[in-house]
């Protein structure tokens, strides 16, 4: 049961980090949009460096996962 806990943890870390940079990306090119008159251009660094982060989260559940993976790989192992 606690393979299936830290396994579904990490999954949920994955949707959270994917859907960070789908909303990234949408900030992102929203600002390449030609700004209308008398407006300023967007800043795009804070998106830049959330997606950066989105990533490394995506990253490190999907080490989580696989460490769930081999943990009860691992198990099954001993068992048979």
């Amino acid at each position: 049961m606690i393979t299936g806990i830290v396994g579904q943890a990490g999954w949920m870390g994955m949707q959270r980090g994917m859907d960070g940079l789908s909303q990234n990306a949408s900030e992102i090119a929203g600002a390449s949009v030609k700004p209308l008159e008398g407006t300023t251009v967007r800043d795009i660094s804070e998106p830049l460096i959330d997606q950066t982060e989105n990533l490394r989260q995506v990253e490190a559940s999907a080490k989580v996962l696989q460490s769930s993976t081999d943990a009860f790989d691992h198990l099954i192992d001993i068992l048979a």
